[in-house]
């Protein structure tokens, strides 16, 4: 991991890097965010088309009066941009208009209208969302996949392990098998009463026992020591066909209610054959058909009998010991629901409220209706703000810095609705598992409770369009076409003859232009060579891979990329071996492809502590942007992919020459015209945290596309820089960095080295109460002139004012509730008329220990902005402050040698080198060995 590699942008040579990486750079770092952005692309393409047809058409409750289909629908342009979302405090919303159609039956008229379905939060470029002015993150969900899993558990009291397997689908019912230690297997349908599995396939059809004993011949032999079909018979002997079989199961699942076949059929039917009350989804009947080899096709996604009887067949064949049980924690039995799925399943929870009034509207006004009638659009508007704002996977995004942005998008929850919850959670499920290789990180997770819940993406792993995490591989090539034009410069791995028996090209020869001739005047298809890792690349799931042998990244290939060891070191199916160059299949793409984006930042990785790479992982998610950024001189490479994917910095659209620069924009002349980049202006984060980009090109520079323009928060010339370069001493000092406490020097504080900027805002509303209007108002009672000195006439702060605690912000006076007047005062009042109505003071101050400097103030009125019901008059005041590091304040490395300031020294006490030069920073040296 200690490759310094650099991506070839014209950022990475104001750095001056140079690459140290023994491997060259294969494939380029995908985009990082592509998990977000695709899978919200693939909602508003595909997901509300599938949700729409899925409920089309709503009939009524007869079933025979009207029909509603949703034909189509569209986004219109979003009413605010959404930077004006974020200052107003409201959410980047496109409307969405559905076009639906009533065909009244009676008549065979159909009336088409188009209905406002309300405004869907839209995704920004960046992969978030902007939900009342703060931008929220919606995490990946990796939980169980839908399918079928066998597991084995042993019998108490005959010691077997005997099969039990569960069949989850995507809606409905969840079906549950287990064999008792007499041979018998039960089926529990949704976890209720046990239910012996041949009622079950007497009741979908199976009644004859012939018919029953044939289908399990070949598995269930007759005359073997167990005997699980007829064990299951002797069990209940008193059901022998199909009607008797319907009524027992309907008994069974609705005890209590009069039984008769044929609503005992329409039972079954909707618990497991009917697509709208049992999908599988296209995932389960992809795994289904792949676990129990069926070929049933993928649109088909209710159960069928051939299910059950694969499911049962493969019960015995675990239980006879011919075939082994599932791996739960396999990444094969695991998926990622992407924030588009997420999003798809909370708006078919808001259908399906929309579909039970509709037809209840639909049995109020029969044939008169319209579609505008019919629906109303609230249970969809309260779904989706129910989900972006109240659920446990739609986020606040972690702002502190462009790093922690981007994990925050890449993050993998197991935790959340249909997951786990961090109290059932075991071990197993928290643990590494080899099917991770390249897909999760193995390092970076949470320390506590959620340690091994929350996951990252690894850096090449993509998802599949079934939500399976991919890896990238490089092909290893053992066969070349005869006629390819890769064929020269290879080596021969067998004698390759002509037709009459002769040698053409001995084993080991290196094929030359002369050899090629020969070779593509010969019959032979394909070539046998030295094996060879190519530059094609595939994308495996953890199911595909677990078949083929893979190398190692940093495996030694020659010249002509071929393996230089006789025996190398593969994984193969999770286990590890040394195998020949033959029976390799492909090889990784690169030594980081194991890691995250945040653990692939830590230099020298390999020769790290992993506990202490989690904490450095970790921690400098919590860097919080310093007044001057410095990359670092010891970087990965990967430091400037963080800052192009983090949406932080500006790169330059198309080739031109910088025609104006100021620190709010840039103008760039390029062919077709002037472009303009704005520039954000300390900004404030979610955490408070500062964003302002500086412009780092000068007027007259010519620029070529992709080329930074301007840095943001934490980066320097288009890579992430988020902390110091620092001279550093390892020795004691006087006891002050016992447990990890760390002196620094004066200088840092003088020079800001760690100086940061945070920004608070604060914000005040003017209502209409009961007894009479608030007003914002430079007149404030019993206030001195000394506190009003720095508000405007109206009583608002001006902008560049230094505040302390206490200093008034925004003044406002509110009505006092009149008290009831003595006889003396009804007198004084009726003698000298009103006297001025009792006022108190309701202005916005400072809160206690807070200081700063104004750097922004918006007021918003009823006229020009939607503000809540009483509220006539809103102010917001922005306050920055600039922290200096301090005693008390946490300082880390990347490796997770973290500390506290115990001392600040001046610079003439530090230690210094032999030329004089004093140290900056002393950290104790028992903080090494053995972290």
């Amino acid at each position: 991991m200690s490759n310094v590699l650099t991506s070839g942008k014209p950022s990475a040579d104001l750095n001056n890097r140079k690459s140290l990486g023994k491997l060259p750079s294969v494939l380029e770092i995908p985009n990082l965010i592509q998990v977000q952005l695709d899978s919200f692309r693939w909602f508003q393409e595909v997901g509300l088309m599938e949700l729409f047809q899925e409920i089309s058409p709503i009939k009524d409750f007869t079933g025979n009066r009207l029909e509603l289909h949703f034909v189509g629908y569209e986004f219109r342009q979003p009413s605010y941009t959404m930077e004006q979302c974020r200052e107003r405090d409201m959410t980047f919303a496109a409307p969405l208009y559905v076009r639906a159609q009533l065909l009244v039956k009676e008549t065979g008229e159909i009336k088409e209208q188009e209905i406002f379905f309300g405004d869907l939060p839209l995704m920004t470029a960046k992969g978030t969302f902007v939900i009342s002015g703060a931008e929220r993150v919606v995490v990946n969900q990796l939980l169980r996949s839908p399918g079928i899993y066998f597991s084995v558990q042993e019998d108490a009291t005959s010691g077997r392990e005997l099969c039990t397997a569960k069949l989850i689908p995507e809606h409905g019912a969840w079906l549950e098998f287990e064999t008792s230690g007499r041979d018998v297997i039960y089926v529990k349908v949704n976890g209720k009463r046990k239910i012996p599995v041949v009622i079950l396939l007497r009741a979908i059809g199976f009644d004859n026992d012939d018919e029953l004993f044939s289908l399990f011949e070949d598995v269930d032999k007759p005359g073997a020591e167990h005997s699980y079909i007829r064990s299951t018979m002797d069990k209940e002997p008193g059901v022998k066909n199909k009607d008797d079989a319907l009524i027992d199961i309907y008994k069974r699942l609705r005890p209590g209610d009069p039984a008769n076949p044929d609503n005992a059929q329409a039972l079954l039917s909707n618990l497991f054959f009917n697509p709208r009350r049992y999908d599988l989804g296209k995932v389960g009947r992809y795994k289904l058909n792949s676990r129990l080899g069926l070929n049933i096709p993928e649109d088909h996604r209710a159960l069928t009998r051939e299910d059950f009887v694969a499911i049962v067949k493969t019960i015995i064949r675990i239980n006879n010991g011919y075939e082994q049980s599932d791996d739960i924690d396999h990444l094969r039995n695991r998926r990622v629901r992407t924030a588009g799925h997420l999003i798809q399943n909370q708006f078919r929870i808001g259908l399906l409220r929309l579909e039970r009034t509709v037809k209840e509207r639909m049995s109020i006004l029969g044939p008169e209706a319209t579609p505008t009638a019919l629906i109303n659009n609230r249970p969809i508007v309260a779904a989706m703000r129910e989900f972006f704002g109240g659920s446990q996977l739609s986020q606040f995004m972690d702002q502190t810095n462009p790093l922690s942005e981007l994990t925050h998008k890449r993050r993998l929850s197991a935790m959340g609705p249909g997951g786990l919850s961090r109290e059932r959670a075991g071990f197993d499920v928290r643990d590494v598992h080899h099917s991770h290789y390249g897909k999760i990180c193995p390092i970076e997770t949470p320390e506590g409770p959620n340690i091994g819940l929350i996951g990252s993406l690894a850096t090449y792993a993509r998802v599949d369009p079934l939500g399976f995490i991919e890896t990238p591989y490089l092909r290893v090539i053992h066969s070349v076409p005869s006629k390819a034009a890769n064929l020269l410069g290879r080596k021969v791995s067998e004698d390759v003859l002509d037709e009459k028996g002769n040698v053409l090209v001995s084993k080991g020869t290196v094929v030359t232009e002369e050899t090629v001739e020969k070779l593509a005047a010969q019959s032979r298809k394909v070539i046998k060579v030295v094996p060879f890792v190519s530059a094609e690349v595939d994308f495996l799931t953890a199911d595909r891979e677990e078949k083929y042998a893979i190398a190692q990244a940093n495996a030694i290939l020659n010249e002509r990329n071929e393996f230089v060891e006789e025996k190398v070191g593969v994984i193969r199916g999770g286990k590890y071996s040394k195998e020949s160059p033959e029976h390799i299949d492909y090889m990784d793409v690169s030594p980081k492809q194991v890691f995250s984006v945040t653990t692939s930042l830590i230099p020298f990785l390999e020769h790290d502590d992993a506990n202490r790479a989690l904490m450095g992982s970790n921690m400098q998610r919590q860097a919080v942007p310093l007044l001057h950024p410095e990359a670092p001189i010891i970087a990965t490479g990967m430091e400037s992919e963080v800052a192009k994917y983090s949406g932080q910095v500006v790169f330059a659209r198309e080739d031109g020459i910088v025609e104006s620069v100021d620190s709010a924009h840039l103008i760039v002349k390029e062919k077709g015209g002037n472009r303009t980049y704005p520039l954000m202006k300390f900004v404030r984060t979610n955490q408070g945290t500062c964003v302002n980009q500086r412009p780092i090109v000068s007027k007259g520079a010519k620029i070529k596309k992709g080329q930074v323009l301007a840095d943001g928060s934490a980066t320097e010339h288009g890579e992430l820089a988020l902390g110091q370069n620092i001279l550093c001493a390892f020795m004691s000092w006087r006891g002050y960095n016992y447990e990890d406490a760390v002196i620094i020097s004066e200088r840092l504080v003088k020079v800001d080295k760690f100086t940061s900027i945070h920004i608070e805002k604060y914000e005040i509303e003017a209502r209409e109460t009961k007894l009479g209007l608030e007003e914002v108002t430079r007149d404030i009672p019993n206030v001195g002139e000394e506190s009003l000195r720095d508000l405007d006439e109206h009583g608002i702060i001006r902008i560049g004012a230094e505040v302390g605690p206490g200093s008034i912000l925004v003044g406002k006076i509110s009505p006092k509730g009149e008290t009831e007047l003595t006889a003396e005062e009804k007198l004084l009042r009726a003698i000298f008329g009103e006297k001025a109505r009792e006022v108190k003071d309701s202005s916005l101050r400072v809160p206690h220990g807070e200081w700063g400097k104004v750097i922004d103030v918006k007021i918003s009125t009823r006229d020009t902005d939607d503000l809540p019901a009483g509220v006539y008059q809103l102010v917001r005041v922005w306050v920055a402050q600039k922290r200096k590091v301090s005693v008390g304040d946490k300082m880390a490395g990347r490796h997770g040698n973290k500390g506290v300031i115990s001392r600040i020294l001046p610079e003439e006490d530090m230690p210094f080198l032999p030329d004089g030069r004093p140290v900056d920073i002393i950290l104790n040296p028992i903080g090494v060995p053995s972290r």
